[in-house]
């Protein structure tokens, strides 16, 4: 199925390539649009490292605002508007870092212009809009995938590879949380007509990360939302995915100690990832394998990922699916799929019913 036309293979060729220098390689010119606290913080810097990306550009509606950040990361050019990076030649690739609600009308508009387009997640407001970015990729021709960087992590491919071996016996239970705490009435994520709310800000990775692991679509999902009297944002959102081969369950929290964890259940043992998501990118992260031997955890076992920049990875794998023509970690049909479960999961809450997701 779609979903698994990415082949982890991918990252493990280009780690290995970072242990040979010396070797040049042809970079993928890529512009920014808008100068978002998560691209100037952490994809951009992460980029910066990468042996396949050069960050040529940033484009701002404000002009000081793109110059400053031009200068602090010390990209070459700065736009003021974002129509002016789209119409410059030299750029190769666009990374969408806009709030959610414009993920899909720049999305588009940069692949009109002959723009690659890695967009950040959620990729679209509903699947229905996400469907909308099909035809003008098909037409235009160019690449379009939605920034997952989790996907591209070692420590989850890792961690798949050790399900798919068959370390824990049959994965049949899935269980995640993620959460942190978030009140400020200005930000995005609090603005319910911009795509805010825990769902579409975080509840994205648990449900992407179960359908990646089991390698399959939910048949139905249920769902229950509390919303925050004052934004109209769901603060606290908790659901069931149930897989043919098992169920996922989660819970997700703006407004809550911030956490987050990942394990997986199997007939024979258990994996719990320890920084599933926020992955440092200065320190080892680990995987704990279970065999289930002791409650007390005498039979858990430690494997340590070295450290590495989950946005250089992103960035890179995506530059070569550019340059070499292969498929890019996290397709649009996958993006698709996943907005489809979100869907299905506000209208679960709603109805207070199991609802089938609707991916086509």
């Amino acid at each position: 199925m779609w979903f698994i036309t990415f082949a982890q293979d991918d990252v493990w060729e280009w780690l290995r390539e970072r242990s040979v220098s010396g070797v040049a390689k042809r970079r993928v010119r890529w512009g920014v649009l808008g100068a978002a606290s998560i691209a100037v913080r952490k994809v951009i810097p992460g980029m910066q490292q990468g042996e396949y990306c050069d960050v040529t550009a940033i484009a701002s509606r404000d002009l000081a605002k793109a110059r400053v950040a031009a200068a602090t990361l010390k990209i070459g050019k700065s736009y003021g508007s974002y129509e002016e990076l789209l119409a410059d030649p030299e750029i190769e690739a666009i990374y969408n870092p806009l709030p959610n609600h414009l993920h899909v009308p720049w999305s588009i508009k940069a692949m009109e212009a002959g723009k690659h387009v890695l967009c950040e997640k959620p990729i679209a407001l509903n699947a229905a809009e996400a469907r909308t970015l099909v035809p003008v990729r098909d037409r235009v021709g160019v690449k379009i995938g939605e920034a997952f960087m989790v996907r591209t992590h070692p420590q989850w491919l890792r961690t798949r590879e050790l399900i798919r071996e068959g370390r824990i016996g049959e994965l049949r239970a899935i269980v995640g949380v993620f959460s942190y705490f978030n009140r400020d009435a200005k930000n995005v994520r609090n603005k319910p007509e911009w795509g805010g709310g825990g769902l579409m800000d975080i509840g994205c990775y648990p449900i992407t990360m179960s359908r990646f692991m089991f390698a399959a679509e939910p048949l139905r999902v249920t769902g229950v939302l509390e919303r925050d009297p004052e934004f109209g944002t769901d603060r606290l959102a908790s659901a069931i995915l149930e897989f043919s081969g098992g169920q996922a369950v989660f819970t997700c929290s703006t407004q809550m100690v911030p956490y987050q964890r990942m394990q997986f259940l199997g007939t024979k043992g258990r994996i719990e990832i320890e920084i599933p998501f926020n992955a440092p990118s200065n320190k080892k992260t680990r995987i704990f394998v279970d065999d289930g031997s002791d409650v007390g955890g005498a039979g858990i076992k430690v494997e340590t990922i070295p450290a590495c920049d989950q946005y250089t990875i992103q960035g890179d794998v995506f530059s070569k699916a550019i340059l070499e023509g292969r498929e890019v970690p996290v397709t649009l049909e996958d993006a698709v799929g996943n907005m489809a479960v979100i869907d299905a999961i506000f209208r679960s809450a709603e109805s207070g019913a199991w609802e089938k997701p609707a991916a086509s």
